[in-house]
């Protein structure tokens, strides 16, 4: 390749990146993506778009699409949105990604039905398109969902909880995600079936982002409303800390049961400490790891994964239930993300 070859493909790189970087897009420049820094016809690229690059989770799940994208050699592009909720920044990474040329996007869509529009654009373009973690409303909108089982995930927090207070009289707070969030809503109502409880029986309910400070605020707010709250379901498990940090503030950090989602180290420590009674861990680095696969196949003989593809839950506790299925803290710190 000329000199003036070799440049003009750098510029069109960097032009690339710049377009993208403004939604915190990665992985563009050839120390930084997997496999071939060539732009030659024959590169395989792998978009993933996660909710933000700075949750735990989400740096878990990206770090498992690179690793994979490494050992089938091909490019993996990355972006995030700049808040959880953000799904203007992924419609336009969904955009620029297809522009880049990648034949498939691996997405966790921040708002799951408005995202459909531009999933249904890059999929007429012959882009494969896998939800991951979060699937989208209708999940038929992608080609394929690879995620925990959340409504799962929340009933065996629920069977725990329900387990756990031994027939006392529950007064439950429910510190949830967000509106229109399909993830929150199904871990929500799989607690409820789990704990055999509608909404009804919930004393308090509060929307969080699952974000630990407002975790603690819908806390503090909850027991304005009903002091006598017992049983707290967080949504994952920064909400969990915040509640614990507002509980503890009242001195009634040890006779209130806190369950929770997620599985994260910080938030599997926390079981172990005793601040969480029980949370359900999911594995986003399987997730990831395994979309990036399913592209590598599409791209070499053009099978396309569907339906949905269940990647586990377990129950970590250390305070195991009679007819719970559970494993210790132990099992969860050994397979624990972040």
């Amino acid at each position: 390749m000329s000199r003036t070859s070799r440049l003009s493909s750098s510029l069109l790189r960097a032009a690339a990146c710049t377009g993208i970087a403004a939604l915190t897009l990665t992985a563009c420049g050839s120390g930084s993506g997997s496999g071939s820094a060539s732009t030659g016809s024959g590169e395989v690229k792998v978009g993933l778009i996660t909710k933000t690059d700075t949750n735990p989770f989400f740096v878990k799940m990206k770090e498992g699409a690179e690793k994979s994208a490494k050992a089938e050699g091909v490019k993996l592009m990355t972006a995030a949105g700049k808040f959880d909720g953000d799904n203007a920044g992924q419609v336009t990474a969904i955009e620029n990604m297809v522009a880049a040329g990648v034949k498939g996007i691996l997405i966790t869509p921040s708002d799951s039905k408005a995202i459909v529009p531009a999933i249904e654009k890059a999929k007429a373009k012959g882009v494969l398109v896998i939800a991951l973690d979060t699937p989208t409303e209708p999940q038929s909108a992608v080609d394929a969902l690879f995620a925990t089982d959340n409504l799962k995930a929340g009933e065996l927090i629920g069977e725990y909880a329900k387990a756990a207070m031994k027939g006392k009289t529950a007064k439950i707070a429910a510190l949830d995600l967000a509106p229109g969030v399909s993830v929150g809503v199904q871990r929500h109502n799989g607690f409820l079936k789990g704990f055999g409880a509608t909404d009804k029986d919930v004393a308090c309910a509060q929307d969080t982002g699952g974000d630990q400070s407002k975790g603690q605020t819908a806390m503090e707010n909850c027991l304005q409303k009903e002091p006598g709250i017992n049983v707290v379901y967080t949504i994952n498990e920064p909400a969990a800390l915040g509640a614990y940090t507002a509980l503890k503030a009242k001195g009634r950090e040890k006779d209130v049961l806190i369950v929770s989602v997620d599985g994260g180290c910080t938030g599997t420590k926390a079981v172990k400490d005793g601040k969480i009674a029980a949370t359900s861990q999911q594995y986003p680095l399987k997730m990831a790891a395994e979309g990036v696969k399913a592209v590598v196949t599409y791209a070499k003989d053009g099978k396309k994964a569907s339906g949905y593809t269940d990647t586990g839950v377990t129950l970590i506790t250390d305070k195991a239930q009679d007819g719970v299925a559970s494993k210790d803290t132990a099992y969860g710190l050994e397979n624990c993300w972040g």
